[in-house]
């Protein structure tokens, strides 16, 4: 084991209600589990690995779920997923040196915080649809798939936000439309890493919080499905995203204190 004990059982607490809470509006939470695993884990290898199979976990589950519904739209979600995957594997397989992944991570982390903040606003209009350009999809792919892969998240936290603004389509169908991106990033992600031969998984941890996140997401996505509303709950989980954000950009990236 890479933990003790005690910061492992802390761990899967945190990785419990991050799951849940991020699955209740179609995310896998890797933004948050890349924050808390920057907290205790050395290896940023392993900390990319980690998050991408929690993230793996928590939306095979919700994507079934949204199917089960009659929510997936998949001649819209094509189109969004056929640049996205390639520019996800190959940002996977980028070396980044240990002080510029910390920055880019922590910027990802801001981003995520503050797409995440915004999105508790735009997502009560998100069912008035409107029109979109038909390259929209792919221009939108090509950037968050290259950002996901490179920082080890599905890219659904930048996604689901943008759709919302410009009303694409009713909340859960973004939803459903952001579970199936990151699981398909997730994947083209992880592919990236065994590639690259930075694919680094201590098993224990990766077992307990596999187990973790995939029972927090069930309890998240069905929540949501029930149109309960956790509001509150993520804006404060946004206000620590980006404290802790801050903290890996300027501690760990920009070495200032």
């Amino acid at each position: 084991m890479m933990l003790p004990i005690e910061q492992l059982l802390l761990l899967c607490a945190a990785f419990f209600v991050v799951s849940a809470l991020y699955a209740s509006v179609g995310f896998g939470g890797g933004s948050s589990y890349l924050a808390l695993l920057a907290l205790f884990v050395g290896s940023f290898f392993a900390i990319r690995s980690i998050a991408l199979i929690c993230n793996l976990v928590v939306v095979s589950g919700s994507t079934y779920l949204y199917i089960k519904g009659g929510h997936a739209k998949w001649r819209h979600f094509l189109p969004f997923v056929l640049t996205s995957v390639p520019l996800a594997f190959l940002g996977a397989t980028f070396r980044l040196k240990e002080q510029m992944f910390f920055i880019v991570l922590g910027l990802a982390l801001i981003g995520s915080a503050l797409s995440l903040f915004w999105q508790t606003f735009a997502s009560a209009q998100a069912d008035r649809v409107r029109p979109y350009p038909r390259t929209l999809p792919y221009v939108l792919g090509t950037g968050i798939g290259f950002l996901s892969g490179l920082v080890g998240i599905g890219g659904g936290i930048f996604l689901a936000p943008v759709l919302n603004h410009l009303k694409w389509g009713r909340a859960v169908v973004i939803a459903a439309l952001a579970s199936f991106f990151i699981l398909v990033n997730s994947l083209a992600g992880l592919g990236g890493l065994v590639w690259a031969g930075t694919l680094e998984l201590p098993w224990v941890e990766t077992a307990c919080l596999a187990v973790t996140v995939f029972v927090g997401g069930q309890l998240g996505v069905r929540i949501s499905l029930k149109r309960f509303s956790a509001t509150a709950i993520k804006r404060i989980t946004a206000i620590l995203v980006l404290l802790v954000g801050l903290r890996v950009l300027l501690v760990h990236g920009l070495q200032w204190f």
